[in-house]
């Protein structure tokens, strides 16, 4: 069903609440597979930009036509069968690939943003939102940030860059400390976090995107077209831990070989 009013009667202001946020960053940081804990801090932290920049996309051409052929990503992005007959190296193929081999969902993450309990809104506010949780997994494909704990926060970085949005920076370079703390080496972390930050800010905006027509490209003709540059650092960092022995994607083997 397509929405049809910006703004829901019943739909109440966010509240910027940071101590919320900071004590559902805490509960993430012990239990890092928690995802709900992610979609607490972005409720805690709004930015007032948001709503224009959700208004200014719904009114366009593009975000109309949009709103009628991509009512809903989940159903998209979990239809593997259509996704399965693109070529191979096409964005298509690398996300079902990425994917199956992670065993997620889009409609995982859908699931994890409703254990909050929150109501949901039948209004174009909540669709422009709902491509922002949506794309997440999509993002990791096209700037090639893999699920390691450095990857997810160039991912988030990447997302500050695009979006603006607050809980995207706090995560990102929050969890990018506990990333340093947790595994000493000379890795570029907060580097890699930043240049994830300035690669989304100079890119095409994601969620705006034909994500139907998107998955089909060539992976590297789409992240040409959008502007996405060469994850450099995150590869540099991924070197400087290798260099030690240490698996970037399972730092607490790491951790415990080094004990």
């Amino acid at each position: 069903m397509i929405p049809t009013i910006f703004s829901h009667p019943d739909r109440q202001p966010a509240k910027f609440r940071p101590f919320k946020a900071f004590g559902h960053f805490r509960k993430l940081i012990k239990d890092k597979e928690d995802t709900e804990q992610v979609f607490h801090i972005f409720e805690n932290l709004p930015r007032k930009g948001f709503l224009d920049d959700a208004r200014a996309f719904v009114e366009s051409d593009l975000g109309r036509r949009l709103m009628e052929t991509e009512p809903y990503l989940p159903d998209l992005l979990d239809d593997h069968g259509w996704i399965d007959a693109l070529p191979e190296g096409s964005v298509g193929h690398a996300y079902v690939t990425f994917m199956r081999r992670e065993g997620l969902s889009a409609a995982g993450l859908v699931a994890e943003a409703d254990k909050m309990g929150r109501p949901k809104f039948d209004d174009q506010i909540q669709w422009y939102a709902n491509r922002l949780r949506d794309t997440h997994d999509l993002f990791h494909i096209l700037t090639g940030y893999g699920r390691d704990a450095l990857g997810e926060q160039c991912v988030l970085g990447f997302t500050y860059g695009q979006t603006g949005n607050y809980g995207n920076f706090f995560i990102a370079y929050a969890g990018g400390y506990e990333v340093k703390r947790g595994i000493k080496s000379d890795a570029p972390v907060m580097g890699a976090i930043r240049q994830g930050q300035r690669h989304g800010k100079a890119s095409k905006a994601i969620i705006e995107q034909d994500i139907r027509s998107l998955l089909a490209e060539p992976l590297d003709a789409a992240r040409a077209r959008l502007g996405i540059g060469e994850p450099t650092l995150y590869q540099e960092a991924h070197r400087a831990y290798r260099s030690r022995g240490i698996d970037p994607y399972n730092f607490l083997a790491s951790k415990a070989a080094m004990a």
